[in-house]
């Protein structure tokens, strides 16, 4: 179970449960799939899959959750068109213009018609916890759904005080002083992507992939005054990532040198799910550390 993107939250709190008491916690809301009438439901389902009964995956200390989510499909462009067929259909037969309030009346209606019709799509959104060094590590990053695994879990819990990483100094103004000098901090080594925006709102945004970001074909853009609001990065080898201006962590990929200590590990599904979380979350733990640091610490 390797994860591909890191939206990261501290802790504010000492988290008070262990593996088996917030599996507990997680039973109160489990996934059910979503009723006829309803455009969507969440749960909480077993990370290893459904075949698997613990809502909790534990390694290390580090507690594993997986919300599902099931959602209707019901475009927009269908409900819109079976509203103007309603309207044009009452019109004919009433003699009479439909008002804006009717209108917003009709298409409720027919969504509430069209639901139980509507094809279903799912999708399952991996967490854990770490109570030890004091974070919520999503993975994803996509604001939706880390609300929507944020929210939920604040709602199993009754309460889950979090706060979003932040650093002393500005992201994007430290890691354009590392293309500017050619060489990131100790530890780490630049990649061959970066994005690089003008200064001010709707200025040019540059995307580059596979190439030298020492070149001179990105100093010119750096000589213009663009700031580096993504950057990819090789930690020690072992890690590639690339890290956006908000400590978004996306394309996250373990290289080789990790994977290879998993030569020996059972082939069992379930042997390999738990000797890759428990390398990755030991990765991260010493890799965020060295990040944040980079960038002057914690605030």
């Amino acid at each position: 179970m390797w994860f591909k993107n890191l939206t990261l939250f501290r802790l504010g709190e000492p988290f008070p449960l262990d593996g088996e008491q917030l599996a507990v916690r997680l039973e109160q809301r489990v996934f059910q799939p979503c009723p006829s009438h309803q455009l969507s439901a969440a749960g909480w389902t077993p990370p290893l899959g459904r075949k698997a009964a613990d809502l909790v995956h534990a390694a290390a200390g580090r507690l594993m959750m997986c919300l599902r989510t099931e959602e209707k499909l019901l475009p927009a462009v269908v409900v819109n068109q079976a509203l103007t067929e309603r309207i044009a259909l009452i019109e004919d037969e009433q003699r009479r213009p439909v008002r804006r309030r009717e209108k917003q009346e009709l298409r409720e209606q027919l969504v509430q018609e069209l639901t139980p019709r509507a094809l279903s799509r799912s999708r399952n959104a991996y967490a854990y916890l770490d109570p030890v060094d004091g974070w919520l590590v999503v993975d994803s990053a996509s604001p939706r759904v880390v609300e929507e695994i944020t929210g939920t879990l604040r709602k199993t819990l009754d309460s889950l005080l979090i706060v979003p990483l932040q650093v002393q100094q500005s992201v994007a103004a430290v890691m354009t002083a590392w293309l500017i000098e050619g060489q990131a901090p100790a530890g780490f080594a630049l990649g061959d992507v970066c994005e690089l925006r003008e200064r001010g709102e709707g200025g040019g945004i540059v995307r580059c992939r596979g190439q030298d970001l020492t070149g001179d074909e990105i100093r010119g853009h750096l000589d213009a005054g663009k700031q580096v609001t993504r950057l990819g990065l090789i930690w020690d080898e072992r890690v590639s990532f690339l890290l956006d201006e908000a400590l978004i962590v996306r394309r996250l990929q373990f290289l080789d040198v990790v994977r290879e200590s998993l030569q020996d590990v059972a082939d069992a599904p379930e042997a390999l799910f738990d000797a890759e979380f428990a390398l990755m979350t030991g990765e991260l733990a010493l890799l965020l550390p060295r990040l944040l640091a980079s960038f002057g610490g914690e605030v």
